[in-house]
């Protein structure tokens, strides 16, 4: 397992990563070597496929962790991701405290869940599987999301979870559980966010969010928000290449 991310968590330290949505190893080598201290591979709402993602995680090198929101918060694309070598996943959509219980115990190995036992490149393709199953249980991170108003309303449930490492905050799919879809900053979506940043930081639970940029971040570093996603990789690369464009244009 790689740079020890679950025991970082959950000691609270502040983990900055970035988004990679583009199936490029470039991209994410580039973004290994950048200062990131983990990079968040999104297999929801970007084309990756799990073949692609393995590809990703092999390009960011044993250095920087990389961690996979599912397509799903379902059992196969947990074995998927975390026999690929990631460093944990982050299950999208989970709303109840039994559906917070079921992903970590996909995630873990008997005795302490369920997972499959099989000979992928997390576990050397077979060849480091008894090293493997010895310390996954320790060093496998389980995150959830918490992007509906069902979650702000089962939270106090869902961060008494056993095993469960962290609660990442959805504000645009949340604010569209409330009917003010992209209206973040809506009092009812501010205030549902707040319940959750409440709730967890009571119990302990690490708290985590995603923002365009430092900026927009900023405050949430304020809150106790230690797991901050800063940028995706697509926009970065537009956003770069569009001011040092139009810099030029401008320039007499």
């Amino acid at each position: 397992m790689t740079n020890h991310f679950r025991e970082r968590l959950r000691a609270g330290e502040r983990l900055v990563g970035t988004m990679v949505t583009l199936a490029a190893p470039e991209v994410a080598e580039i973004l290994g070597q950048a200062g990131f201290d983990w990079l968040f591979l999104d297999g929801e709402h970007s084309p990756l496929d799990p073949l692609t993602l393995q590809r990703l995680m092999q390009a960011a090198g044993p250095s920087t962790p990389c961690v996979v929101r599912l397509a799903a918060g379902e059992e196969i694309h947990v074995k998927k991701a975390l026999d690929s070598g990631a460093a944990g996943i982050i299950a999208p959509m989970v709303n109840s405290a039994a559906h917070a219980a079921r992903v970590v115990r996909w995630a873990r190995y008997a005795p302490h869940g369920s997972r499959g036992v099989g000979p992928g490149r997390a576990q050397g393709y077979g060849l480091r599987m008894v090293e493997y199953i010895a310390v996954a249980h320790e060093q496998t991170a389980v995150i959830v999301q918490a992007e509906h108003i069902e979650a702000v309303e089962n939270m106090a449930e869902i961060v008494a979870v056993p095993g469960l490492d962290a609660v990442f905050v959805g504000p645009y799919d949340l604010s569209a559980s409330l009917g003010r879809l992209g209206q973040v900053n809506h009092p009812e979506v501010t205030a549902a966010i707040g319940r959750v940043t409440e709730i967890c930081r009571a119990a302990g639970m690490p708290l985590g969010i995603f923002g365009m940029s430092a900026e927009a971040l900023r405050p949430w570093l304020g809150r106790g928000y230690t797991l901050v996603v800063a940028g995706v990789d697509a926009h970065l690369l537009g956003q770069t290449a569009q001011r040092l464009a139009m810099e030029l244009k401008e320039q007499e």
